[in-house]
């Protein structure tokens, strides 16, 4: 079994994994990180969207072994202490969630399009937010959110 080796949220990780290990698997199971959530094991839900080397990929569908020598960040990976990322901070004020299965992947791939894209209009988060899947809700709380979030990460 191939040694992985990787830094998740600041702190450097090594696990001994099958070659098969998927990215998500490593982050909960190896880890001990639940954040990230396996929804569909599809790659249609992006509820296990994590940053690799700041770009956002869903863990599901990538391999431990192609993250190794990365930098990975989870949601755990996101505040700073008790401070909340701005925007999960957008998330939790303008109720972005409701039962909080998809909401990891939400904010991460939230995060990431702030990061990318200035001057998001709400149909540009529609659009960009194809493959994160909330079965909750009708989405205009989390695109309110993610307009506010990007606001408050000032883009």
């Amino acid at each position: 079994m191939p040694t992985v080796s990787m830094t998740v949220n600041g702190k450097a990780v090594s696990a001994d994994v099958e070659s098969r290990t998927l990215l998500v698997h490593y982050i909960r199971d190896h880890i001990g990180l639940t954040g990230t959530h396996v929804g569909c094991d599809t790659s249609q839900c992006g509820a296990c969207v994590v940053h690799v080397n700041g770009k956002s990929v869903k863990s599901c569908s990538t391999l431990a072994v192609q993250a190794e020598g990365a930098d990975v960040t989870t949601i755990e990976g996101l505040a700073s202490g008790e401070e909340l990322h701005p925007m999960q901070a957008a998330f939790k004020e303008n109720h972005g969630l409701q039962c909080g299965f998809c909401t990891p992947g939400m904010v991460m791939s939230a995060v990431d399009l702030a990061n990318n894209m200035k001057n998001l209009d709400e149909a540009t988060i529609r659009e960009q937010l194809d493959g994160n899947i909330c079965r909750c809700t009708g989405y205009h709380n989390i695109v309110k959110s993610i307009k506010d979030g990007a606001e408050r990460m000032g883009g």
